[in-house]
């Protein structure tokens, strides 16, 4: 058996790889290559892309979006971040960045795609389409829709009293001729809501869901003297065998089947009101795969609706519903839920195709098309931007071996690494291992041998290129507030580091948030991949900045509040001719813990006062000098005070140091307003 000398120097000389020698070849990897290796082009395109500097561009205009209005993310993620005293918004990450002139693109695309497929096919008819509220209810959201597609005559869709009140108060300053949809289950104060909508001259349409709704929407109708425009939801037999398909078909969540349609054409006829019956809607799930299901699901849909024409209904439009998909992975397959099979252009073509044909076959007027493109609308103007602040370091230290050689598994596994006999060395490395723990259970080893043993494990097993080479990066970001849906149903998007795309990435990681949660980890990614490729952490502090994005839809509205992590900063951000390229127009900090305590009911202005006098009466009890005493006590309220006041994510140190003089202005934070000469705060 080997001296103790020997055994170091083995150790030393065999398990302990060396360090890479710097190699004369240059790297050449490129910013296309990370382009390919993200798939960018896939999933981004055409308002995503790797710039020459290695940085995710924004095009916020899309496809007509000039080689100079391009937005550097990383710059403005700087500019957001940075110290006010430096020039910057001095906001905490993370942080959502809205581009509403990518919502404008995203409409204005949608509108064109049907125009030019009721045109091209001689439809006689138009589209008119309508946004979904619960996508995302942000005010300036919503408000930037009923702006921008206010020249299409573009609507709003609800599903609950607090949504047709939102929607009723955005389409006040929209087009007169913008439908507002009224799904969801309804009481008589729902109905009363769209009923009174009608009076102040808006299109409410209230579409009846169960068969009970129309006894109130009659019943409420004469009460309140108005004449009520009436849709029904059909529960189509198409359906899709998809996630998002789930709540369609005949065992569909909403609806009307055939025969409660026909029970209610004849009640409104008995009642006199058949000519209120104007509108058919269907949805056959979200994330329709492809434009042969679309086909016939929407043909399904215009033989009800030639047969409610037939009916004596005074039928003018058919309302699709949502469904048109978006690609979060580049592959453009309709083989999962994570892409669909077709373009923009080739849903509307679908869609218009089978309308026409069905009402030209039944000799029936072409009806107004309406739509709820929700998610397509959206998806794209959201960035989530989070950083990754740490990595978890496997590797363990070699202090302490002179116990291995009691036993012969560390000569075995030794003479295995020298023969280069991998599948002989992981045997060993097991049973070593397992020797050792026994060991320590028993109370034969100390922790700091254990710990020997694990590091010599480690060097054993990059020698023979079996160690794991996934490192985890802990995220300052909370998985269940930001994206509750990759928690919820497993939804992926894509994730991908803002900046450093031109260089090579130099390891494979898995994300782990900051909840005390082990649900809250980030380990499936587009592709199929079970890893992301990442870039190592500069030692120096530099930081490393990550975006999701295609979020837009449905997360801030799905989100909580687990471990009280509130919702993230939002900027929102327009492109602009000045020296910076983008100008931004509001940002607001994310939910402090003053504000996350509060939605749970907590009080905590209440809360600050009870800390304060427990810090006046440890104090007291201390019988420190009085000068000490104040000076002690002032600090401990101080430092009370930035806490409740503080997001509860991770801070910087420029966070922290400006956490004093911050702290005021953030109790009373209204929003910044921002522009391209610098930030200016303005109270709520």
């Amino acid at each position: 058996m080997p001296a103790l000398a020997c055994v170091d120097s083995y150790a030393a000389d065999v398990f302990i790889p060396p360090s890479p020698q710097p190699s004369a070849a240059v790297d050449t990897w490129s910013p296309s290559l990370s382009s390919s290796l993200y798939r960018i082009d896939g999933w981004g395109a055409p308002y995503f892309s790797a710039n020459s500097s290695g940085n995710i561009s924004v095009r916020p205009h899309g496809s007509n979006t000039l080689p100079h209005q391009d937005i550097d993310l990383l710059k403005l993620v700087t500019k957001v971040t940075d110290p006010k005293q430096t020039g910057g918004l001095g906001l905490q990450l993370p942080v959502i960045v809205r581009f509403p002139d990518v919502l404008k693109n995203r409409l204005e695309c949608l509108q064109s795609a049907f125009d030019f497929a009721v045109q091209s096919q001689g439809y006689e008819s138009h589209y008119q389409g309508v946004y979904p509220v619960k996508c995302n209810q942000d005010r300036f959201v919503v408000e930037d829709i009923v702006r921008f597609g206010s020249q299409f005559r573009f609507g709003l869709e609800a599903g609950s009293k607090p949504e047709i009140l939102l929607a009723m108060s955005c389409l006040c300053k929209g087009n007169n001729e913008a439908f507002l949809i009224c799904n969801g289950f309804k009481d008589a104060e729902y109905v009363s809501l769209a009923l009174l909508g009608r009076k102040l001259a808006l299109k409410t349409v209230i579409v009846l869901e169960q068969e009970e709704e129309l006894d109130l929407v009659i019943d409420l109708s004469h009460k309140m003297n108005v004449r009520p425009v009436i849709g029904l939801r059909a529960k189509l037999r198409t359906k899709h065998s998809g996630h998002f398909g789930s709540t369609s078909g005949e065992k569909g969540k909403f609806g009307l089947t055939t025969t409660q349609i026909v029970r209610v054409v004849r009640k409104l006829r008995e009642a006199c009101m058949l000519d209120c019956l104007q509108l058919l809607h269907f949805h056959i799930g979200s994330q329709i795969p492809s434009t042969s299901l679309l086909s016939d699901g929407v043909s399904e849909a215009a033989q009800l609706y030639c047969e409610l024409v037939r009916l004596g209904a005074n039928m003018k439009v058919i309302d699709i519903g949502g469904g048109l998909g978006i690609d979060y992975d580049g592959s453009k397959s309709g083989e999962s839920d994570l892409s669909v099979a077709y373009t923009l252009e080739e849903y509307a073509e679908a869609v218009v195709a089978s309308v026409r044909f069905v009402c030209e076959r039944r000799a029936v007027k072409h009806p107004v098309i309406c739509s709820e493109s929700g998610r397509a609308i959206v998806s794209h103007h959201s960035v989530l931007i989070f950083e990754a602040v740490s990595t978890v370091n496997h590797q363990a230290d070699r202090d302490d071996i002179q116990f291995l050689l009691e036993g012969g598994d560390y000569e075995e596994m030794y003479s295995a690494v020298m023969r280069g006999d991998q599948e002989r060395c992981l045997l060993y490395v097991d049973k070593l291992k397992q020797r050792c723990v026994e060991g320590f259970k028993d109370g034969v080893l100390s922790i700091e041998q254990l710990a020997s043993v694990d590091g010599l494990c480690e060097w054993v097993l990059k020698a023979i290129g079996g160690s794991d080479p996934v490192q985890t990066y802990n995220i300052n970001l909370s998985v269940f507030t930001s994206v509750p849906d990759l928690w919820g149903i497993e939804q992926l998007f894509p994730i991908v580091p803002i900046h450093k795309l031109d260089q090579r990435p130099g390891t494979r990681g898995v994300l782990s948030d900051l909840t005390c949660d082990s649900d809250g980890k980030i380990d499936k990614f587009i592709g199929g991949e079970s890893t992301l490729p990442l870039h190592e952490l500069e030692s120096g502090g530099g930081r490393y900045f990550l975006g999701m994005f295609l979020g837009g839809a449905y997360e801030e509205a799905l989100g909580g509040v687990h471990n009280l992590f509130g919702g993230p900063s939002v900027v929102r951000v327009l492109q602009s001719d000045g020296p910076h390229g983008f100008a931004v127009t509001r940002a607001v900090p994310g939910q402090s813990s003053a504000d996350v305590l509060r939605g749970m009911q907590h009080e905590p202005e209440m809360m600050f006062e009870t800390l304060k006098h427990r810090a006046e009466e440890v104090m007291h009890t201390k019988g420190c000098g009085e000068g000490e005493d104040v000076d002690e006590f002032g600090n401990v309220a101080a430092c009370l005070d930035r806490s409740f006041h503080n997001m509860p994510y991770l801070a910087t140190e420029e966070v922290l140091s400006m956490s004093n003089s911050l702290s005021d202005a953030v109790s009373n934070l209204g929003f910044y307003y921002c522009d391209e000469d610098g930030f200016d705060y303005l109270s709520a």
